[in-house]
């Protein structure tokens, strides 16, 4: 009775594992990726729904990546042995979606700072502040979230966010928080905390590029906005 809950229910040719092999990883969904990691079901439960309860009851793959062991273990059907072995596989994909900082790395466009910045803090459920650190030749040196916030509100000192500047010789940098609320509209706070930045890097002689506000799949560039006067306009 068991077995008919699992994926040997279906025929051989329908199996996730069976597909993976004749039509790649592309072939199938993201629910039948998480079914083959989980190996198998529970009683009254396929393995197929149970990885399919798990994107629902996170809300999608991005919350899913965030979720703690305990937290994964709070679905039926998830031990221990399990929990681990999914939070190995998510670290691993949220430690592919950062860039190798031990190589040069050009830091070219807004788009590109976000890249890196969307990896990095997008999926955090509080706003964080990230400084990305670049040479005189726009290559990133360093990055480093340097600010934990509350909900709504990232709370920064501009002492804190130059240190790592000073720390690592930066010739300028880009700084880039998130909004978990999904929107990137820059609130009153955020404008003051770039035009205070800008002050402060005129004084350090340490460029401030831009300033970008993160989510999941958009994001919004101070700069591109006209937010950063005195900023060099031919190269980013």
């Amino acid at each position: 009775m068991a077995l008919l809950c699992g994926m040997k229910a279906l025929p051989a040719e329908e199996r996730p594992r069976e597909r993976l092999l004749r039509d790649g990883v592309d072939a199938l969904s993201l629910s039948e990726l998480i079914a083959i990691v989980l190996g198998s079901g529970t009683h009254g439960k396929s393995v197929l729904d149970l990885s399919q309860e798990l994107l629902e009851r996170f809300g999608g793959l991005e919350k899913l990546l965030d979720a703690s062991v305990v937290e994964l273990m709070q679905i039926k059907g998830i031990g221990r042995a399990k929990a681990i072995q999914l939070k190995a596989v998510f670290g691993i994909v949220l430690k592919c979606r950062k860039p190798l900082s031990s190589r040069k790395y050009p830091i070219a466009s807004a788009r590109a700072a976000y890249e890196l910045a969307q990896g990095e803090i997008a999926h955090i459920p509080q706003e964080v502040l990230l400084v990305i650190l670049r040479d005189v030749r726009g290559n990133l040196l360093h990055f480093e979230q340097v600010s934990i916030g509350t909900l709504s509100q990232v709370l920064a000192h501009p002492r804190e966010i130059f240190y790592p500047a000073v720390r690592y010789k930066a010739h300028s940098m880009i700084i880039a928080h998130n909004h978990p609320s999904g929107d990137p509209t820059p609130s009153r706070s955020d404008l003051e905390l770039t035009r205070t930045l800008l002050e402060a890097s005129r004084v350090m002689s340490i460029g401030l590029d831009d300033h970008l506000i993160v989510c999941q799949d958009r994001f919004i560039s101070l700069r591109e906005m006209g937010c950063l006067p005195f900023v060099n306009s031919n190269r980013y």
